[in-house]
């Protein structure tokens, strides 16, 4: 166990020296990602300005969504994305038939091995006006709420992670997957406003099918205590749960995608 997981840092040091090989290029573009998501949170404060409120919330607490959303799907791309955005081209060049015959876990090497430093340049954004809109936004603090927020924040780590698992996992069987990322970003971007904002059916279909308002938009409700669309008194726990449920339904998912693999050959 202990001999698996030196091997897994060492892949994490060997791909972190890699990226950072060239690093006037690196923080460049991290400093694009900065100037291109606070963008996006200068046009939400623009339209604050216009309606005061949206859905409800204050421009602090939209903040506050924002903020959240971009650091747990940071924490939980950077485990997932890349990696498994790339394994749709190690599957049709048929390069994922060397890593089966690796002595170590395909999901782990593949993960570690491509270890996503960069998106530090979402985190450095994130945390800063994370910690302004809970101020700003006053959030009512005692020992249950802080272990919530950690604990939820965990969970919607987790919520990124496993479906973006089990989109890439999709190319094991069908050889092309990635053209479901395209639907997968496009309701993240709607997990940056309130549920509430949402007709019914989009709500029922973030909580549900495409579960990724158990992201921010569930977690940070309760955190602020308004109310959650459809699940009620129920919000608390199933923010808390989201995560590790679905992280054991990619798990799963993962297994039987690669037992349903057929290698380069058909």
């Amino acid at each position: 166990m202990l001999r698996r997981l030196s091997v897994l840092l060492l892949l994490v040091r060997m791909f972190v020296k890699s990226q950072m090989e060239y690093r006037g290029a690196f923080w460049l573009d991290r400093l694009a990602q900065i100037i291109s998501y606070g963008a996006v949170l200068l046009g939400m404060w623009i339209l604050l300005q216009k309606f005061e409120l949206l859905g409800g919330w204050n421009w602090p607490e939209l903040a506050l969504l924002f903020s959240f959303q971009l650091l747990a799907y940071a924490l939980g791309a950077s485990v997932s994305f890349t990696q498994l955005r790339d394994l749709e081209e190690l599957v049709r060049l048929g390069t994922l038939d060397a890593l089966l015959t690796k002595p170590i876990n395909t999901w782990a090497y593949l993960i570690f091995s491509g270890l996503n430093i960069g998106y530090a340049g979402h985190i450095i954004l994130a945390i800063p006006v994370l910690v302004w809109a809970l101020l700003a936004a006053q959030v009512e603090w005692s020992i249950g709420n802080a272990l919530f927020f950690a604990g939820s924040l965990l969970s919607a780590t987790l919520v990124t992670g496993a479906v973006i698992t089990m989109i890439g996992a999709i190319a094991l069987i069908w050889v092309r997957s990635n053209h479901l990322f395209s639907i997968f970003f496009g309701f993240w971007e709607l997990t940056r406003y309130p549920l509430n904002i949402f007709p019914g059916g989009i709500q029922a279909v973030m909580l549900t099918v495409v579960p990724l308002a158990y992201i921010s938009a569930v977690p940070v409700a309760v955190l602020l205590g308004k109310p959650v669309p459809l699940l009620g008194d129920f919000a608390a726990p199933a923010a808390l749960l989201a995560g590790p449920l679905l992280v054991l339904v990619a798990v799963t998912h993962w297994r039987y995608a690669l037992s349903r693999y057929q290698g380069a050959g058909g």
